[in-house]
């Protein structure tokens, strides 16, 4: 066989170094959606902020953390959201705008995913059952645990 044909295959396994310094990477986009979850993100400036691809970054990122970083920061503005609505002084749509959704059918749709019931109920129901909690408290007790009816209609 000719030296000059021969092809040889590379794996794009990463050194453990190079791991490392992806989680680290990924922490931060973690952090920064955490922090910002009320601005508009997309993971193509999440991707951009991390030097990576949009694609590498979505791949990465649901291998660290089990899901896709759109879903991340949905869980995160939906876990807002239901602070808010639970305080019972903002309206469904204000509640909606202030954590950063820009549509209100995107968002009632995916409350309804995560929490397993719509914004609107919620709020009912919220006041009254959390009467007297102390917020840190309700925080924890009410915090959205994926719907299992989303999750197995292959949503995320």
């Amino acid at each position: 066989m000719n030296p000059e044909r021969t092809i040889s295959y590379v794996t794009s396994r990463p050194d453990p170094e190079q791991r490392l310094r992806d989680l680290v990477r990924l922490r931060r986009v973690r952090d920064r959606i955490d922090r910002e979850y009320a601005r508009p993100l997309d993971v193509e400036a999440l991707a951009r902020g991390a030097h990576m691809s949009a694609g590498h970054l979505s791949r990465e990122f649901r291998a660290a953390y089990g899901e896709s970083p759109y879903s991340y920061l949905m869980t995160r503005r939906i876990e807002r959201a239901m602070t808010l609505l639970r305080r019972g002084d903002l309206s469904v749509t204000e509640v909606c705008f202030e954590v950063g959704c820009s549509s209100l059918g995107t968002f009632s749709t995916r409350f309804t995913e995560l929490v397993g019931m719509p914004p609107s109920a919620y709020r009912r129901q919220a006041a009254s059952a959390t009467a007297g909690i102390p917020a840190c408290v309700a925080k924890q007790v009410t915090r959205p645990v994926r719907n299992q009816e989303a999750r197995s209609r292959g949503r995320d």
